[in-house]
């Protein structure tokens, strides 16, 4: 099968440690080991990855850069520059994986950018939390002196950035990505859901502050690539509804009909599993080959999902 991955940016940052590039390389390693599985079955595989933790991590740099004069980053150059260091990382330690296990292969990585509306709805209401909590006296010195967009997280007890995230609408490189896997490579592409960009009259392109849900994009990617599986690699085995109530009951196999319904209804909240159920239905309503399926599982579970023995599986009907 040609699988397409969406591996979550908390995969390659341990709970519990600092999340420096010594604890990300050794949560990376652990995270591939089930990817190399599905490479040595046989499978085509193309990576997506998260940058949650990381982006958080690059505009905290920002702001202590601020107070030293050093020059700040757009928010889509700081999307950029974890694309790379991330790729970088995921690469190659899916290639020394499969070294180890003596079937070398390259893995690229490419630099995505995807075009969104510049008239979305979600640039006139920003809801998406970027970068370090800060006081309420820094809150008003961004709004006043940066025209940031600042909301308050009372439940954690401070302020925090918020930007729009926009609905990818095109993955700029396509064609180049549909090449490399037509020659059969692996690839890591479209981390943090792309850098958001937008198009011009005249074709010319230009960065968008914003920030693009991945699964979002994952499935976008997935559907434009043909793939017989979209794989949404998170942290628990199985999706469930009622969750975290007595009558919890964790999905086996479902339509993607009855995965609306239940968004509808409210099952899967925006800042969890919503995302990723709204991805499986959109992959499913674009996937050129009938028998699509999307699988929503543990990382570290994957293989036993292919085998049937967990994770969530949504299919057409």
């Amino acid at each position: 099968m040609l699988i397409v991955a969406a591996l979550g940016g908390n995969a390659v940052s341990l709970p519990g440690k600092e999340g420096n590039i010594a604890d990300q390389y050794e949560a990376t390693r652990a995270a591939i080991k089930p990817l190399a599985d599905l490479l040595l079955a046989g499978h085509r595989l193309v990576l997506t990855h998260g940058n949650g933790p990381q982006i958080g991590q690059v505009m905290r740099r920002v702001e202590i850069a601020a107070q030293h004069h050093v020059y700040p980053l757009p928010l889509d150059t700081a999307v950029a520059d974890t694309q790379a260091g991330m790729g970088y990382m995921i690469s190659q330690c899916l290639m020394n994986e499969l070294a180890g296990r003596e079937s070398p292969r390259l893995v690229s990585t490419l630099v995505t950018t995807v075009r969104v509306e510049q008239d979305d709805p979600a640039f006139s209401s920003p809801n998406k939390p970027v970068g370090p909590f800060m006081s309420k006296e820094a809150a008003d010195k961004h709004v006043r002196d940066d025209k940031w967009k600042i909301a308050e997280d009372k439940a954690r007890g401070g302020w925090r950035r918020v930007v729009p995230s926009p609905l990818p609408r095109e993955i700029v490189e396509l064609p180049l990505l549909q090449s490399l896997v037509a020659a059969n490579h692996v690839v890591v592409a479209a981390g943090g859901g792309g850098i958001p960009v937008a198009r011009s009259a005249d074709g010319t392109y230009k960065g968008i502050e914003a920030v693009i849900d991945k699964d979002r994009t994952t499935a976008l990617l997935a559907a434009a690539l043909d793939a017989d599986l979209l794989a949404i690699l998170t942290n628990v085995d199985q999706v469930q509804i009622d969750y975290g109530k007595p009558t919890a009951r964790s999905l086996d196999r479902v339509s993607a009909g009855e995965m609306r319904q239940w968004l509808a209804s409210g099952q899967f909240p925006a800042g969890s599993m919503g995302p990723k159920v709204e991805a499986a239905v959109d992959f499913l309503s674009h996937a050129q080959k009938r028998d699509a399926q999307v699988l929503i599982t543990s990382c570290e579970r994957v293989a036993d999902a292919l085998a049937g023995r967990t994770g969530t599986w949504v299919t057409r009907s």
